[in-house]
């Protein structure tokens, strides 16, 4: 009889073994069980909310860390026939292209001149009035430089359309916030132009505004003359010619610039 009950008491032991072999967490499962169980309804809602907090802000974080856009791209913007799409053909194979007048945009993947192996994809913009706006729009969030392009021979005549022009993307904000390098490239030197004179000139065309327009960003520093310091992307003038010194038969000019792009 005894040895039956021994026999008993060794097959409950070996039973209890085998179910904390099978759950050894169960006893601490079910304290904690319990203790949620005491709590204070309010309590429990205040900590369900906390940890949903939490979640969201992790799953914002990592949607919006992701998500952000990477600025490759290299605009070329300027007026009409300063000379853009000619400069964006030789920028990509050298050789002399006859243009004309774009009415939509073009675009390539440029490499840089360095040793990284830097690859861009270089847009050329329209120029005209009516397009320039709506493209520049398209564009510019992508925009990692902005090659600002103006024909020297004939600066003189343009200067007005050239600061306004200026001026919308100085004063654009997401250029503002993104920053892109800004490359003021005068083209064509068959009338040389000195790039302090473009400098000087466009300052005191900005000096005539009240320094906002709509809902852009004011220009410059309040109750300071304007100087291109003051702007948040760091801003270089240079002078280039795409169509060179020889003409269809010769190289172009554009060694400052390719340096300029090396360096993005």
């Amino acid at each position: 009889m005894e040895a039956d009950s021994t026999g008993a008491n060794m097959a409950e032991k070996a039973e209890a073994d085998v179910e904390m072999t099978e759950n050894p967490f169960e006893p601490y499962i079910e304290s904690l069980r319990q203790q949620v169980e005491d709590q204070d309804p309010v309590f429990l809602i205040g900590v369900i909310v906390a940890l949903a907090v939490v979640i969201i802000t992790c799953v914002f974080l990592k949607y919006f860390l992701t998500s952000k856009t990477v600025r490759t791209a290299v605009l070329l913007v300027g007026l009409c026939d300063s000379g853009k799409t000619l400069l964006f053909s030789r920028l990509l194979s050298g050789k002399f292209k006859r243009t004309q007048t774009s009415i939509t945009d073009s675009s390539a993947p440029y490499k840089a001149k360095n040793d990284r192996g830097s690859t861009w994809t270089l847009i050329d913009l329209p120029g005209h009035d009516s397009l320039r706006s709506q493209y520049l729009e398209k564009f510019k969030l992508a925009a990692r430089a902005i090659v600002f392009v103006v024909d020297s021979a004939i600066f003189q005549k343009e200067v007005r359309d050239v600061a306004e022009f200026l001026y919308v993307l100085l004063t654009d904000t997401v250029i503002s916030r993104n920053a892109p390098a800004l490359v003021v490239a005068c083209n064509k030197q068959g009338s040389k132009i000195n790039t302090n004179t473009l400098r000087v000139t466009r300052s005191a065309a900005l000096s005539s505004q009240d320094g906002s327009v709509g809902g852009s960003l004011y220009l410059g520093k309040k109750g300071k003359d304007f100087e291109f310091s003051q702007l948040p992307m760091k801003v270089e003038f240079l002078e280039c010619s795409a169509r060179g010194s020889k003409g269809e038969d010769g190289n172009a000019d554009i060694e400052g610039l390719e340096n300029s792009l090396a360096k993005l």
